[in-house]
């Protein structure tokens, strides 16, 4: 497309618009439905006034009334914009629209929804908006910019954004919502109680704690919305968005790298501060543990393109939200259609973590991160040097699941200074018996010896090839 005229941009433009149609006249209908759910429902019916003892920054009333004039506005606004989207190469009031549906599903967090009618309605509503106007008919007006090409960065040997990878991250994702999504429930007032089949009444502990209330809004409302976009974003783009739409992969990987390891240490520091393990909370971490290996390898890709198109003369800033010339990059002949997922469910299933590998050393520490966990209930060790058990343990599996990305294969050498951490622990607190003192130091040398090999490396990751070490 990077050789086609303005004109015959415009003209596949008009054509694609008249196509998804139906897209603009679906979000006019849900803004006239937010305008009339707040004359429609009893905002405070069956709301309870309860919080879990936690104090919202605003009155129950005030709730009720920010939520009802929230709506309305939300749907006047997106009425207005989805009409005026109804004509093509309008890309302001897709945009618009997309905002709005942000707000809606943020709205019922950030206001504490009365009852579980409008976080349901309003986070549904904002989803429906969300994809109607960037998802299903693609980002606005990409088709005037975006420059045709090859799938696989120059360099490597597979397509890190290609929907055979990108489907497990969606499918982890909506399953962390879910998890999230029912958490949440409990903390914003909609469940009396919460399931809990490990730990008995350690989910209620965990999201009634202190810790949890020292959030000026429900943490698991907050790790929702997280979700949301994470699996939202999966769908976004093509399989060169790489590419052709950085920016929404930095996002993507901001969402899932960084925010994923602060979700992961917030689970892990639950034991410590407030004494109690959550099985669901624990669950929540698990999905979102293996989406950062598998989303490294896209960011990598995407910082790549940047830089070697800046090193060509071109605007950083510019191909960073516009993507830039696809150079160097191939045809991705090597990754299965996801279409031939119920065919071949095996070949897809491989092809998703594709640029993960499991050598021997860090499978095993994996499961000595798991048995330091466990030492203390094994051998009888109990306060802090409990907790110096579940903290090493927890960073040990951590590290060592993200290190088998192999674009991360060199965070391993963390576990030599967790492994430091955890002999060194012996000496300076107390508490430990003899049998898990022993055990702890075996299992540290063990563990920094574990992370001295980098074990096989079995793809081409470009320029940066050089860091897999």
């Amino acid at each position: 497309m990077h050789a086609m005229s303005y004109q015959q941009r415009r003209e596949m433009l008009a054509r694609h618009h008249a196509q998804t149609l139906w897209v603009y006249w679906t979000l006019a209908i849900l803004g006239i439905w937010m305008i009339i759910s707040p004359l429609t429902f009893d905002y405070s019916f069956g709301a309870d006034e309860e919080t879990l003892g936690r104090e919202v920054w605003l009155t129950f009333s005030e709730r009720v009334s920010v939520m009802q004039w929230s709506d309305f506005i939300s749907g006047i606004l997106l009425t207005v914009f989805a009409w005026r989207s109804l004509a093509p190469n309008r890309p302001v009031s897709l945009w618009t629209c997309c905002a709005i549906g942000i707000w809606l599903t943020l709205a019922p967090v950030l206001f504490w929804a009365p009852n579980a009618l409008l976080y349901l309605n309003n986070t549904l509503v904002g989803m429906l908006v969300i994809s109607l106007s960037i998802l299903i008919p693609g980002m606005p007006n990409m088709i005037m910019y975006m420059q045709m090409g090859g799938e696989v960065p120059p360099g490597w040997s597979y397509n890190p954004s290609s929907w055979a990878q990108r489907w497990i991250l969606i499918v982890a994702g909506f399953a962390g919502w879910l998890v999230s999504r029912y958490l949440a429930a409990f903390q914003l007032g909609y469940l009396d109680s919460v399931y809990d089949p490990l730990f008995a009444g350690g989910t209620r502990r965990v999201l009634t704690s202190d810790m949890s209330r020292s959030w000026p809004i429900s943490d698991a409302a907050l790790g929702t919305l997280a979700y949301t976009f994470e699996f939202l974003m999966g769908f976004m783009g093509s399989p060169a968005r790489w590419r052709t739409m950085p920016w929404m992969v930095a996002i993507f990987g901001f969402l899932v790298i960084p925010l994923g390891l602060v979700h992961i240490v917030l689970v892990i520091s639950q034991p410590l501060v407030v004494g109690e393990w959550c099985t669901m909370c624990i669950l929540a971490a698990a999905l979102m543990l293996p989406m950062i290996p598998l989303e490294a390898d896209e960011v990598v890709a995407m910082g790549q393109h940047v830089w070697q198109c800046k090193k060509r003369g071109e605007s950083a800033w510019k191909v960073f939200w516009k993507g830039g010339s696809p150079l160097g990059s191939t045809a991705d002949r090597r990754m299965p259609k996801l279409e031939n997922l119920p065919m071949q469910p095996k070949r897809v299933l491989y092809a998703s973590i594709v640029g993960m590998s499991f050598p021997f050393s860090l499978v095993l520490s994996t499961m000595l991160g798991l048995w330091i966990i466990f030492t203390p209930y094994l051998f009888g060790t109990s306060g802090t040097a409990a907790d110096l058990n579940y903290l090493i343990g927890s960073l040990v599996v951590t590290v060592s699941v993200i290190s088998m990305g192999e674009v991360l294969r060199a965070g391993r050498y963390l576990n030599i200074l967790l492994a430091l951490a955890l002999a060194s622990g012996i000496l300076i607190i107390s508490g430990s018996t003899a049998l898990a003192a022993i055990s702890n130091i075996t299992v540290a040398v063990i563990l920094a010896l574990f992370a001295l090999p980098k074990g096989l490396i079995y793809e081409r990751y470009g320029l940066w090839q050089k860091y897999v070490r």
